[in-house]
């Protein structure tokens, strides 16, 4: 029974016993030349292609072998199918290499007494090797020795792999997650180990030196700091000097990223690809056990932050205690952002979609604001994000959440959503969070329908636009529009657009004459003619202060419409 125990217990397998295996275990062109059966071959063109990998040999036995041959593959022929090759031997070398034939290999005598000096020239220029087999060679000796020889190489690759899945699968079941995974990979495979989400977000990382150093790389990353997934897709990539491994992270039908691995002034071994699949595979595990907890997490987090911007979570010092619990800092000066993606983009996917597209926002803005402010609540809920960033001034708000935005949104390609982002006034009571609140939603509102979807709204901005947005009956402000300007009111007549816009400058400048004839670029009695036009329109609003304002008000109403 002890034995047995001691058994179920065995300690999971090391990285280093994958280590331990060969590290390249591909079959070469120059690999095949040392074994037994092929002794006296003789290499007569294209060797500087003996590094060419073999996967599998073939025979040729009629001219037009084209349609059957295959990339990595050894081609073993006689003279005699290559006596009425109809394209020429030269052009037949030049087809064997577009489709990625590792060698040919050649008998002759018989059939054919040597090989033509232009299929020889240009096998030397396409680095393809053309060898020279003696008489006595038996074709079913070569066919033997290279697949045994591959099948015992591929063996290795599929231990080294097996193994590095146990001993990954053993770092997660032993609790570890991303950052522990990555770590490993790195010891076995070196170069720069990282993973991203699928639109190329950095998750966590291993390399020689530090982030910065990282993202100075611009033909991997851009300058927002996400990895250009879109121009890197799955396979192996050669930018300069370096190798570039990409491999998708999936669980099931879920794309959860990108893992990838880069060796600079390297190639990527053999079976390193085969390493990395399994690697992903566990990678999937890890983050599915993340997000699990992170959703238990989160909706404990969500519904406490509900409940203060709501202002039903109970005192402010209490409040402030349970932030700190939780490693968030609200006794500090802080502005609340609310950040909301365009409706319009979420109109045309299904519900499942549109949870995804919002969930992928909310983890975006936990990992920015996380990297610039750790200290920042950051909760993401239905339709909108919510954080509570913290800043000394106005001015700092400014600037922090144009930096939060910038980082949020990328470069802005690769097809991401846009999204509007509103901002409250600082805030130096946290008893003060839940007004900030609904003025960082009112802003959204109001910011969108002025600036449009991707617009930045601070609440100090709106001035009168954030009162007239808290007039939820539009047919009641439709009518006021047209009360007061009348037939300047009507938003398909280009004329009515013309005089509004001059209206706007006038009222802007506190009816000056002269500066509006400067921004508007007319002549002095022009406008003065105008400004008789409009009275007769709308009334003496030179005269009328209460009419200056209506006007002012309407032609507000229009522009929030108009978006």
């Amino acid at each position: 029974m002890g034995n047995c125990a001691n058994d179920a217990a065995r300690t999971r397998p090391e990285l280093s016993d994958a280590a331990a295996l060969p590290d390249d275990s591909a079959v070469r062109v120059a690999d095949l030349l040392t074994l037994p059966a092929f002794a006296g071959v003789e290499v007569v063109a294209g060797s500087a292609g003996l590094d060419r990998v073999v996967d599998r040999v073939n025979i040729m036995e009629v001219p037009d072998i084209m349609p059957w041959v295959k990339p990595d593959e050894l081609l073993l022929t006689t003279g005699y199918p290559l006596r009425e090759v109809p394209q020429g031997l030269a052009a037949l070398v030049a087809d064997l290499d577009e489709v990625g034939v590792a060698a040919l290999a050649v008998k002759l005598r018989r059939y054919l007494d040597q090989l033509p000096a232009d299929m020889l020239a240009e096998a030397d220029r396409r680095d393809l090797p053309v060898l020279l087999l003696p008489d006595e060679v038996a074709f079913d000796d070569l066919l033997n020795a290279v697949l045994s020889d591959v099948l015992n190489r591929q063996s290795t690759i599929l231990e080294r792999s097996e193994l590095v899945h146990r001993a990954l699968v053993g770092v997660v079941l032993d609790g570890g997650g991303l950052d522990e995974l990555v770590n490993e990979l790195h010891d076995l495979i070196g170069g720069l180990t990282f993973v991203t989400t699928p639109d190329g977000r950095l998750l966590t990382f291993r390399g020689d030196d530090g982030i910065e150093a990282v993202f100075e790389q611009r033909d991997l990353f851009m300058d927002s700091g996400r990895f250009r997934s879109e121009r890197f897709a799955p396979g192996v990539h050669q930018v300069a000097d370096s190798a570039i491994a990409v491999v998708p992270v999936l669980a099931g039908k879920s794309d959860h990223g990108r893992l990838v691995v880069v060796r600079a002034g390297q190639s990527l071994r053999h079976g390193d690809m085969h390493v990395l699949e399994r690697a992903a595979t566990v990678a999937a595990l890890a983050i599915t056990k993340a997000v699990a907890v992170q959703a238990v997490e989160a909706k404990y987090r969500g519904d406490f932050v509900r409940d203060v911007l709501l202002d039903r979570a109970g005192s402010a010092l209490a409040v402030v205690e349970h932030f700190d619990s939780l490693g968030w800092d609200i006794a500090r000066p802080l502005v609340v952002v609310v950040a909301a993606l365009d409706p319009a983009e979420l109109s045309d996917v299904s519900r499942r979609d549109a949870r995804a597209a919002q969930d992928r926002f909310a983890n975006a803005w936990v990992q920015v604001v996380g990297r610039f402010d750790k200290a920042a609540p950051v909760v993401g809920f239905a339709a909108e994000v919510v954080a509570l960033v913290g800043v000394p001034d106005g001015n700092a708000a400014r600037v922090a959440v144009e930096t939060l935005v910038r980082a949020v949104s990328g470069d802005g390609g690769g097809g991401r959503r846009a999204f509007a982002t509103g901002v409250s006034r600082v805030i130096s009571d946290p008893a003060g969070i839940a007004g900030g609140y609904e003025q960082a939603r009112r802003s959204v509102h109001v910011g969108r329908q002025l600036q449009g979807p991707s617009a930045v709204a601070h609440f100090d901005d709106l001035g009168a636009f954030r009162l007239l947005s808290l007039i939820e009956d539009s047919a009641e402000l439709g009518n006021f529009v047209t009360e007061v300007l009348g037939e300047l009111a009507s938003e398909t007549d280009p004329e009515a657009a013309d005089m509004r816009a001059t209206l706007r400058v006038l009222l802007d400048t506190n009816l000056n004459v002269a500066e509006t004839s400067r921004r508007l670029h007319f002549h002095y009695n022009t406008l003065r003619y105008r400004i008789g036009k409009l009275e007769r329109i709308v009334g003496p609003f030179t005269a009328d202060p209460d009419l200056q304002l209506d006007l002012s008000l309407a032609l507000r109403v229009m522009q929030m419409r108009n978006r």
